[in-house]
């Protein structure tokens, strides 16, 4: 038996050092340097090849390496259990990279820096809107809601089964999504990557929102897409666009979003999860799946979450 960390494109070294010391004895390999396949029990996997799968005859469980299960959900993948990362603190540091963001757009702190660096003084009034839309009203969007109705902001959030909220007005259905989108000021993308929400960000919910609006996408780069915010930042139908995640990540470098003014762009940074946390959970979940017991933050396979 055997866990394979499956996670192209990046340094494991640390995280196969951890997992080792929680779990001493066992065998732990890394893609694509692997021994046996057949003795493959467990995979640890973010955004894995699709060819993998059909090398691994004996997989009892999988957990994805964050939150979302990107990559996880498609036929070739294997009928067992799959789990996901839960981390409280990413839903405070998601709260905080929202509200920062907007306060920083609303005070034009990207503006009053570009004047700095040529000595112009030039004061302006801050934007004056303050109704944000949250697409995805689970665990991030609740918590992103309730930091922004503290500093007074009027919050509404739309999902796709009707929810009931105190003090954030709840849309739904396809309907909701653009009536809600219609009254934002700032339109922020947190829902989850499924076959339904895969192009949500598009011409036809850019064209009821405000032109004074902006986008603000910390849920996955496939949400958007990319040419339907390009003509509508082009063309004022929208203001600006705050992204966090892309559909290539690291972000190509000749992309045409680094030289686009209206965008603000980060290395999807917004909530980063703990490798402490990381690790165990996965430790734990690897123990369960040897043992025949079930899995801590499994998934529902038929939502996509």
């Amino acid at each position: 038996m055997s866990l394979l960390i499956v996670i192209p494109n990046r340094d494991t070294t640390k995280l196969e050092q951890k997992l080792s010391e929680l779990l001493p004895g066992e065998t732990i390999e890394v893609w694509p340097n692997v021994q046996d396949f057949d003795a493959v029990t467990f995979v640890l996997a973010w955004l894995p090849p699709e060819d993998i799968w059909q090398q691994l005859p004996n997989v009892r469980a999988i957990s994805s390496f964050g939150a979302g299960v990107d990559g996880l959900l498609s036929d070739a993948v294997p009928d067992v259990p799959i789990a996901r990362i839960v981390d409280s603190m990413l839903a405070y540091d998601m709260a905080e990279y929202v509200l920062g963001h907007i306060l920083a757009y609303k005070l034009r702190v990207s503006q009053y820096l570009q004047q700095q660096q040529g000595a112009h003084w030039y004061p302006k009034r801050a934007h004056q809107g303050r109704r944000v839309g949250i697409l995805g009203f689970g665990q991030l969007g609740q918590k992103v809601a309730e930091v922004l109705v503290e500093n007074n902001f009027v919050v509404s959030a739309w999902s796709q089964n009707e929810k009931n909220h105190q003090t954030v007005t709840c849309f739904y259905g396809d309907e909701g999504l653009l009536s809600m989108a219609s009254e934002s000021d700032y339109l922020v993308c947190l829902l989850p990557l499924t076959i339904k929400t895969q192009g949500v960000l598009n011409q036809q919910l850019f064209s009821v929102m405000p032109n004074h609006s902006v986008l603000i996408n910390v849920g996955r780069g496939k949400h958007l897409i990319e040419d339907d915010l390009f003509d509508a930042l082009q063309k004022q139908t929208i203001s600006h666009a705050i992204l966090d995640v892309f559909t290539i990540e690291p972000l190509p470098a000749d992309h045409p979003f680094w030289r686009c003014k209206q965008i603000t762009i980060t290395p999807h940074a917004s909530a980063l999860t703990d490798i402490n946390t990381v690790v165990a959970q996965i430790a734990d979940n690897y123990q369960r799946s040897q043992s025949g017991n079930t899995l801590i933050n499994c998934i529902n396979r038929k939502n996509g979450y």
